[in-house]
């Protein structure tokens, strides 16, 4: 557990001296070898009875940066880093919601709302914790906007007519992962009825089951630089007329694309070609590889199977030039590999029950090459592809 804050400390660390001393400690190594030193510095600083916020708060302040645009300057608790929306993906949603009222019922310390309140015709943030509210009232003020804050339950919604966002906790005590809509905090299925007859969007974690959230309309699986974030729960004034999944592909770079179950999906089951595709996970999980493969003209190996095929890899996107396949057999690939001399080897699997760390060490690799095994099946047989990944 993360230290708690009070009121007294966020006051504190918003103020002059609180900043000058956050200013400081920000170029200490801060990492477990130096924690003895780091907590002496904090105390020279501020003394003992602030030196616990101060501390934590320039670590959590380094867990948070290049997430969260505002990150050297935010305040935070240790659990609002942990769930807080990345900024870019926090901004792709609010575009989505730009122009209209939107209510926030579980604002934290600011990661969504902030990007709300800045495209937003009019925005509320609403929490039950006051020190977070406080600290989103201090990240507000330092990204440049001004939503309004009230201290209220989200089960409760103190708003008539705005768009509702939700992003219930997905950790149980102990810090356990919990997929349950029932087991969120604050329940899913009591959000749900609280915003009865309203437009209601809710961020969830990507493995959640949609068989388990019927009232939402459209599903938005979401990834930023080839890590899937989240998911995306759109209720039925919200969702995209014909569309029930999407999946939307964000980079740091800021760009952007999507997929949804509206385009087409028709593609064949071919023979490996010169090149081998792993859609974004965003696509695996929102179920669009088809889709995906009938936009850039790929195959699929195996109708069960993600990994795509094809004699040209769409642009952008990380590849895996063929240089030779056949069936899986652990021997082969050993006599294989060092024929090619492969000292360093990336293995990745789907389909087959491989475990990549403990094969690896079984391989015993030797040599300056460097190489990608693609190990997957073909209807019922194990297959292995030795290729050279690259960026198109």
């Amino acid at each position: 557990m993360g230290y708690t804050f009070t009121l007294d400390d966020v006051r504190f660390l918003a103020c002059e001296r609180g900043r000058a001393a956050l200013a400081a400690l920000a170029d200490r190594p801060l990492t477990a070898a130096t924690r003895l030193a780091d907590v002496a510095a904090a105390r020279s600083l501020v003394g003992d009875d602030r030196a616990a916020a101060l501390l934590e708060t320039a670590v959590l302040r380094r867990r948070a940066a290049g997430r969260l645009r505002w990150a050297d300057d935010w305040l935070f608790t240790e659990d609002a880093v942990q769930q807080a929306t990345a900024t870019v993906v926090a901004e792709h949603r609010a575009r989505r919601l730009a122009d209209r009222d939107v209510h926030d019922l579980t604002c934290s310390v600011g990661a969504d709302l902030v990007p709300l309140a800045a495209s937003a015709r009019r925005c509320l943030g609403s929490d039950l914790d006051p020190v977070r509210l406080a600290m989103a009232a201090h990240n507000a003020a330092v990204a440049g906007v001004a939503p309004l804050l009230v201290r209220a339950d989200a089960v409760r919604p103190v708003s008539r007519n705005a768009v509702l966002l939700a992003d219930p906790a997905r950790r149980e005590a102990g810090g356990r992962r919990t997929w349950r809509p029932e087991e969120l905090a604050p329940p899913l299925p009591e959000l749900v009825a609280a915003a009865r007859g309203r437009d209601l969007v809710v961020k969830a974690a990507p493995g959640l089951d949609p068989d388990l959230v019927p009232w939402a309309r459209e599903v938005e699986l979401v990834s930023l630089d080839g890590g899937v974030r989240e998911a995306a729960l759109w209720s039925e004034g919200l969702a995209t007329p014909g569309v029930r999944r999407r999946a939307s592909v964000l980079g740091g770079d800021g760009s952007a694309w999507e997929l949804t179950d509206a385009d087409p999906d028709e593609c064949p089951v071919r023979e490996p070609g010169e090149w081998l595709v792993d859609p974004d996970g965003a696509v695996v999980r929102a179920g669009l590889v088809r889709h995906y493969a009938a936009r850039h003209g790929l195959g699929q190996l195996d109708p069960r199977i993600a990994y795509l095929t094809g004699d040209r890899p769409p642009q952008g996107v990380r590849a895996f030039r063929v240089l030779e396949h056949g069936r899986y057999g652990e021997r082969t690939l050993r006599a294989r590999l060092r024929e090619r001399e492969v000292g360093r080897l990336e293995i990745l699997t789907r389909g087959v029950s491989v475990d990549p760390d403990a094969l690896r060490k079984r391989l015993r690799l030797r040599g300056p090459a460097e190489a990608t095994a693609v190990l997957t099946r073909i209807g019922d047989t194990p297959v292995a592809f030795l290729c050279e990944a690259e960026r198109t």
